[in-house]
């Protein structure tokens, strides 16, 4: 007859286990012989070698015990539906795993593909970390309200880095980002956001915006946003303004 210690070591478990299985109604707790010891015998060794067997090969314990007693084809049947639950679990861990290695240096973070593939591309024309990191965050926000109309925005912001201007102005904006007192280099930011804002007038682009940006509560915040991003926003704003431009996210023609 063995002692719990001796019962554990035979099947390969610990001792805290044995007592867990007891708990639980898995393995039974045999009565205290005369000296106050408890002692098992080989029957309660095979059935502990079957619950860790079973443990092991990923069968919830609450299930363990209708699988010892059950007979072949329930054996059979249960073990082919463990398994199946088993396969979506992996599938799950291996989306969590390309969704972590995604996260990299932590841009990805809430981020989707196409803002992904933006960022890159400004990275690509020697945009700013900093500016790269603003915009990520603003994306953030716009992709967690309007998720169904970022495809298509990124397809317009892609297309708009081939045009050397827009290249110009994130330029023009890194370089702010690190000396934003330089008025001179705020009004020749300003001069050329206003003739692309005129442009994108001009084009039907900002026609456009009441697709994209239909909450003006949010289009409040996302201003915000820019405005508590670096000190040098407010103040492109107001020559922006001066030139005849009002707004951030929402651009619209100042009125008379």
């Amino acid at each position: 007859m063995l002692t719990i210690g001796q019962l554990a070591s035979y099947a390969g478990v610990t001792i805290r286990a044995v007592r867990h299985y007891h708990q639980i109604g898995l393995l039974r707790e045999p009565e205290r012989d005369a000296s106050g010891y408890r002692s098992y015998d080989a029957a309660a060794v095979v059935r502990l070698i079957r619950i860790r067997t079973l443990a092991e090969a990923g069968v919830p314990l609450a299930r363990v015990s209708e699988l010892l007693d059950a007979d072949p084809e329930t054996f059979a049947a249960a073990t082919t539906e463990i398994d199946r639950r088993l396969r979506t679990q992996i599938r799950e861990l291996q989306e969590h795993r390309r969704r972590i290695a995604r996260l990299g240096g932590g841009d990805s973070l809430a981020v989707p593909a196409e803002v992904l593939d933006y960022l890159d591309r400004l990275r690509a024309i020697g945009a700013a970390g900093a500016l790269i990191e603003a915009e990520r965050d603003a994306w953030i926000l716009m992709a967690a309200r309007w998720p169904e109309v970022i495809p298509a925005l990124m397809v317009e912001k892609v297309a708009q880095l081939a045009n050397p201007k827009v290249v110009r102005l994130y330029q023009l904006i890194g370089r702010i980002a690190d000396d934003w007192e330089d008025e001179a280099l705020l009004r020749e930011t300003a001069d050329l956001m206003s003739e692309l804002f005129e442009q994108a007038a001009a084009n039907g682009e900002l026609d456009q915006q009441d697709e994209f940006t239909p909450d003006a509560a949010f289009v409040r915040l996302m201003d915000s946003f820019a405005d508590a991003a670096h000190p040098a926003v407010a103040r492109l704003r107001e020559l922006v303004a001066e030139r005849g431009w009002i707004g951030w996210t929402r651009i619209e023609r100042r009125g008379p």
